[in-house]
């Protein structure tokens, strides 16, 4: 069966072969580095796609949210880390989830750490998240005053497990200098993992970010890293020379409903709700929503002139079109769109339509 006649509306299309190819190279990345690969869930939300990962020795995965964690729980996962510090409102469903599946999750401040020890009842694991110059979240990595009063609280529990520390070195997004960044990353990890590791043994230390994990060649001696954009990678990830165009493992499918030749447009159904609204902005102020591909029977082919989705709304996708692609397609067709943003494309369908035709699951759960 050709899966374009199941598509009658916006799909998201996954590439099986792209995304283990993905998931076996930073495999194999980690594996060279003496690291641990943990990949952050956030972006395949997929119990299908986990058990592809599986097939590349991962054993553990990162979550955003308890909700997500409880998807992918009872999968056969060593442990979830739920990266993300922890909302104390959710107590009650942490100690309900840990009654079948190993969790951790990460403590930026001593309230959270005390709330735990006082209401767990079942084991977790915590990692301290440390910000080393994102900005975002995180003990700061010389707040050694902090990070020894959450090690002393939990230390008072029976419940609370002490894995080690975390960055997420989000910077590497928008700073083109990637390596200097990590070279901050690794000098911070090595010092506290210095400073800890004789009261700690077992201590890790983790990276959680793709385009860093992607392009560098120097972890020193962090222990695990956990990237989550590389299953699918996206435009955005290209533009950061993490990946090629041709390493994106997903395609937004959208019905043309209008060709005006006169103005080089197609307009598509696929807007907002579909694609999310991240766009890329080129030096002459032109935004970028997405970019056209050409769906075959196959899959999808990167076509040699550039077609790209100029604006969104809702539900409409306006798209600046090539000579070659005004030449080919007509209203009822379906064209592809790689995604600016993966991660926000996937979470937005919450559903995956595989090449060979069957759908693939995903945490929102979408109707079919």
């Amino acid at each position: 069966m050709d899966y374009r006649s199941l598509i009658s509306s916006p799909t998201l299309l996954i590439d099986e072969k792209i995304c283990r190819a993905n998931i076996k190279k930073m495999a194999d990345k980690a594996s060279l580095h003496q690291m641990e690969l943990i990949p952050h869930w956030k972006t395949a939300q997929s119990r299908t796609i986990g058990n592809w990962a599986k097939d590349y020795g991962i054993r553990q995965i990162t979550a955003s949210s308890i909700r997500q964690a409880a998807y992918m729980s009872n999968q056969g996962w060593e442990n979830i880390h739920i990266a993300f510090p922890f909302n104390v409102r959710e107590i009650p469903t942490l100690n309900k989830l840990t009654e079948s599946q190993s969790i951790s999750v990460q403590i930026v401040n001593t309230f959270t750490i005390s709330k735990l020890a006082e209401e767990l009842k079942n084991p977790i694991g915590f990692m301290i998240e440390i910000d080393a110059g994102y900005g975002r979240t995180g003990v700061h990595m010389s707040d050694f005053g902090k990070i020894d009063e959450i090690l002393r609280i939990a230390a008072g529990s029976d419940k609370l497990n002490f894995i080690g520390f975390y960055i997420h070195p989000g910077h590497t997004y928008y700073m083109l200098d990637k390596e200097g960044i990590y070279h901050e990353t690794r000098q911070a990890l090595a010092m506290l993992k210095s400073k800890y590791q004789a009261q700690f043994e077992s201590l890790k230390t983790r990276i959680g970010d793709t385009p860093g994990c992607a392009v560098a060649n120097d972890f020193g001696d962090i222990d695990e890293m956990g990237p989550g954009n590389f299953v699918f990678y996206d435009l955005m990830q290209a533009d950061l020379k993490s990946c090629e165009k041709s390493d994106i493992a997903v395609a937004l499918a959208v019905p043309v409903v209008d060709i005006i030749p006169e103005r080089n447009e197609i307009l598509v159904h696929g807007g907002g709700v579909h694609l999310a609204k991240d766009f890329l902005q080129r030096e002459n102020g032109q935004k970028i929503f997405g970019e056209v591909v050409l769906l075959n029977e196959k899959g999808w082919e990167i076509p040699s002139e550039t077609s790209i989705v100029k604006s969104i709304s809702q539900e409409h996708g306006l798209i600046k079109a090539s000579k070659e692609l005004l030449e080919q397609v007509k209203v009822g067709d379906l064209i592809g769109i790689l995604p600016v943003h993966s991660c926000m494309t996937a979470d937005a369908m919450g559903a995956y339509l595989s090449l060979t035709g069957e759908w693939v699951d995903h945490a929102e759960k979408k109707s079919f």
